[in-house]
């Protein structure tokens, strides 16, 4: 960069007092505008936390070295920075952030670590588990828009984890994908298939992420659980899952998940459904009618909550495309 084209202020003789103002100062080089406040308050917030808890030298290093190793950890199938963003419940906000709902559509909640895109696509009442160990479950849900009109083509992506509590990608001697699927719901808005009962199991705790929740006594574990994850255009991505009623770790996920709206109680095949979608009578029976908003009902939803919570914390700020920016007029 040539120094003759850009007007630098002056950088020296910083200290405590002064390196946070002049940081921002520089940064406020930027022509993002939305780029430019994130780094202000990133900056703001990092400064602030060194200051407030008087960060040591070796505490520094030992973060540096703590997020060197969970990169180092990633891979195509694990996704360690996602697992940490998961147990400092991060993801949780940020996904309540950006996909706000209306108290009558279906809640979001994490994503994980281990949704791949490689899953099978399937048709109706197909299986996505190869597992001869797993309790055979029927899954019937419907989607539908917040009028409860069905909404058909929808794209749903599924995964849950064999009856060891591993997901396919964690064995290393696996053939192909297991436990998942990509599948359509239908002109009336349903779709359906067969599974295996989900159980709890432990998130990764072999590495950087699973030594700090030793670290804090924290356990590792999740409740059982199914994934699900819906699009079509013109609808608010959701990302959610269903949790089974009186899991041990109900009220503990590691990983912050868990709400109450999404919480079922599995019921019994009887012998009319058994019939109806041709599976053994008795099997365990998970239902769910999804309410998807629209991208213009979340958008609005989003642009309101974030101009209520801004000026709560006293920043002045405007809404473009949907994200804040500092209000200068």
């Amino acid at each position: 960069m040539d120094p003759s084209q850009v007007t630098i202020p002056p950088l020296k003789d910083l200290n405590i007092d002064n390196i946070t103002e002049n940081v921002i100062l520089i940064n406020s080089l930027c022509q993002d505008a939305r780029m430019k406040y994130v780094l202000e308050r990133l900056v703001s917030h990092l400064h602030d936390f060194a200051r407030e808890t008087r960060l040591s030298s070796d505490e520094w290093m030992a973060g540096i070295q703590f997020l060197t190793a969970t990169g180092k950890i990633c891979s195509d199938v694990r996704q360690e920075f996602i697992l940490l963003s998961d147990v400092l419940g991060l993801s949780l906000l940020v996904d309540s952030i950006n996909h706000p709902k209306p108290p009558n559509s279906t809640e979001g909640t994490v994503l994980g670590p281990f949704h791949t895109h490689e899953a099978p696509t399937l048709g109706q009442g197909e299986s996505i588990s190869q597992d001869p160990a797993g309790e055979p479950l029927l899954v019937a849900c419907s989607v539908r828009d917040t009028r409860g009109n069905p909404i058909e083509q929808v794209k749903i992506d599924i995964w849950e984890t064999d009856s060891t509590g591993h997901y396919d990608v964690q064995h290393a001697d696996r053939q192909g994908p297991d436990g998942r699927c990509v599948m359509r719901s239908d002109a009336q808005g349903n779709f359906w298939f067969r599974a295996i009962k989900p159980v709890p199991y432990p998130i990764p705790h072999d590495g950087p992420v699973g030594a700090l929740l030793k670290k804090l006594h924290r356990h590792p574990y999740r409740p059982s659980h199914m994934h699900f994850m819906f699009e079509k255009e013109g609808y608010d991505h959701l990302i959610t899952s269903l949790y089974l009623h009186n899991d041990p770790y109900e009220t503990s996920d590691a990983v912050f998940g868990v709400k109450d709206t999404l919480v079922v109680d599995l019921g019994r095949v009887d012998a009319a459904l058994a019939a109806k979608y041709g599976v053994a009578e008795g099997a365990w029976l998970m239902t769910y009618d999804f309410v998807l908003v629209t991208e213009s009902e979340t958008a609005d939803l989003r642009a309101y909550n974030s101009k209520v919570a801004l000026d709560k914390l006293g920043r002045k700020v405007k809404i473009v495309n949907g994200l804040p920016i500092p209000d200068l007029d």
